[in-house]
């Protein structure tokens, strides 16, 4: 996997921080209650408290394995523009933990890549200097190579 390799270059160790999205846990643990909490009248609190597990799990697994998606997604991405010969400091994720987010620190000024981690969902943004783009996780997936050399020329090329 991508995650771990070396890049060429030598300031950039190669890797991608875990970015969690405190956000949506908060928003997957709130809807798993409202929904467990409907089945109290109907199954009782057992049957609740097992809605409530499932749901909340299901919907925390969903948002790490987008993040997951996401974070090599950006790797790939990195990937590609280092092999460029374009000069990327680090990358390094955002303090807050409140956003799927991190930051491209390149020569030409910080690129930012987050996106909604939600792996049905996902979503990728990429800014930088006032510009950007959003995307679909799938459509990135499908054309990484070619959306890594529009944001190369549009970044590292004027």
């Amino acid at each position: 996997m991508h995650l771990d390799q070396q890049s060429q270059d030598a300031d950039w160790n190669g890797t991608v921080p875990s970015a969690h999205d405190a956000r949506v846990v908060a928003l997957v643990v709130v809807i798993a209650a409202v929904a467990a909490s409907l089945n109290l009248p109907y199954g009782g609190p057992v049957v609740a408290v097992v809605a409530f597990g499932v749901l909340a799990g299901g919907g925390i697994g969903s948002h790490l394995l987008g993040e997951r998606r996401l974070r090599r997604l950006t790797d790939g991405l990195v990937e590609r523009w280092a092999a460029a010969d374009a000069q990327i400091d680090d990358v390094t994720r955002t303090s807050t933990g409140l956003r799927t987010e991190w930051v491209v620190h390149t020569a030409e000024g910080p690129i930012t890549v987050s996106g909604l981690a939600l792996a049905p969902i996902s979503k990728l943004s990429i800014e930088w200097s006032g510009t950007g783009d959003t995307f679909s996780a799938s459509n990135v997936e499908r054309d990484l190579d070619r959306i890594a050399a529009e944001w190369r020329r549009e970044v590292f090329e004027l």
